[in-house]
């Protein structure tokens, strides 16, 4: 039986209380409404705290989230968990590397606090325009409504994106969400290590970039063979739904 403690929190707190059980690199740059997420990682990687493997977060902050989205996918390549978190313009900067993670398979995931994009003016609060804006790049997109469903609904976007092989984007609404503080059932990292499908993990880390085991990366092909390959990770998104299911359960 899972016993789980009531605490009060935001959905932001929510989403970083998860998200650094499964991240071993978190890369980061701030922008409203998501910085806390980033914040609260930060914070606890400098106190030590452990994440599920065992080891404190490395939290790497850059000069702008297109810098960070950079650092997702390097460290993605390198066979590291990777985590970054984000919103509006700064989620439009993340998009042409987005493409890549997705394109390579890599298990990262993207936190976000949905927020209206900059036009004839700024507006920080909530909007879908950001997310939406990302439907083509390949990620699989997850959505919560509550606090309390970030909370049950974040480990899925991390544990589905390990046995899938697809990145995901798990978000919900700046400020009408993420500041909204409830009083949470919250998971111990306990109960999450057991979720980890740890022989994905480990065939993750085989894929990786690795000077003793060379693999082909970044090759330019034409058209018959790109599309054969593009073709070839249909397999990989037909199961998403299945493993979306199975995770929540």
């Amino acid at each position: 039986m899972v016993v789980r403690k009531k605490k009060s929190m935001d959905a932001n707190n929510a989403a970083a209380w998860v998200s650094y059980a499964f991240t071993e690199v978190a890369a980061i740059y701030p922008i409203t409404p998501s910085s806390p997420m980033a914040d609260y990682v930060d914070q606890w990687s400098a106190q030590g705290q452990k994440n599920v493997f065992g080891n404190p977060v490395k939290v790497i902050e850059m000069q702008s989230e297109a810098g960070a989205a950079g650092t997702v996918h390097g460290s993605l390549s390198a066979g590291a968990l990777t985590t970054t978190y984000t919103a509006s313009q700064g989620l439009l900067l993340m998009i042409p590397n987005m493409y890549k993670i997705a394109g390579e398979l890599l298990p990262g995931v993207f936190h976000i606090a949905a927020r209206a994009l900059t036009t004839h003016a700024l507006n920080i609060f909530g909007d879908h325009e950001d997310v939406m804006a990302c439907r083509q790049t390949g990620f699989a997109m997850l959505a919560e409504s509550n606090p309390q469903e970030v909370m049950d609904l974040a480990p899925v976007a991390h544990l589905a994106a390990i046995e899938s092989r697809v990145p995901f984007l798990n978000f919900f609404d700046g400020f009408r969400t993420s500041h909204e503080i409830q009083k949470l059932s919250v998971w111990n990292y306990e109960d999450l290590a057991d979720m980890v499908n740890r022989g994905a993990v480990e065939a993750f880390r085989a894929h990786s970039i690795n000077p003793n085991h060379g693999i082909t990366r970044g090759c330019h092909e034409n058209d018959d063979t790109f599309f054969q390959h593009r073709e070839a990770s249909n397999k990989f998104y037909e199961a998403v739904p299945g493993t979306v299911e199975l995770q929540a359960l």
